[in-house]
């Protein structure tokens, strides 16, 4: 099985059974993913030097405009794919087996963590590493401390409360916080505008 075979089969949702041949891929791509991470965490880096590694760890390219302040840490980075304008702050841990989409011009606070995986709730399957995707939509903020879990969708320019434990859908044009997330406020026009400005809480 070649990486991207096993990526798609992430991304499909297939599970990783314990001993199999996936898990054991899984544990392959984590070892690089250290590498990079140590790399990328163990010195300062100029921005755009900073911004080749963390292509680097996802395997794809990063806009000039991403910004992402260390340290960073996950155990795969190939499955997540990042937006324009999009800024990660220090501490952030994305698990992106299942796959992480972020959206252009969203902001990710300090210690945010992203898991895509879930294990199986029996004691005999309790290894097993079944994936789902988290995407996050386009103008998203997530305050610090956050914690999104497998299967989320966060839609367009909400917000998610510090500490936050997002365990479902958050719509568009929402305030979402607590453990586990509930609603807090909607916006009161459909869109905030060109300025960013034009909708209120």
């Amino acid at each position: 099985m070649t990486t991207q075979e096993f990526l798609q089969k992430m991304l499909s949702g297939a599970v990783a059974d314990a001993g199999s041949d996936m898990h054991m891929m899984m544990h392959e791509l984590s070892q690089r993913a250290l590498k990079i991470t140590a790399h990328l965490n163990g010195l300062y880096h100029e921005p755009a030097e900073l911004r080749g590694i963390f292509s680097e760890l996802i395997g794809k390219p990063v806009d000039e405009s991403f910004g992402l302040f260390p340290p960073f840490y996950t155990d795969c980075g190939l499955n997540t794919t990042i937006g324009k304008n999009v800024f990660i702050n220090s501490g952030c841990r994305f698990q992106d087996w299942g796959g992480i989409t972020i959206g252009d011009g969203t902001l990710i606070g300090h210690n945010v963590v992203i898991a895509t995986i879930n294990h199986g709730l029996a004691p005999e399957k309790r290894h097993d590493n079944i994936p789902a995707p988290v995407t996050i939509g386009k103008n998203v903020w997530i305050g610090s401390n956050a914690t999104v879990l497998p299967g989320v969708t966060i839609g367009e320019n909400s917000v998610v409360a510090a500490g936050a434990v997002v365990t479902r859908d958050a719509e568009p044009y929402t305030v979402v916080g607590g453990v586990p997330a509930k609603l807090i406020k909607r916006a009161e026009t459909g869109s905030f505008g060109g300025d960013g400005a034009s909708g209120k809480f």
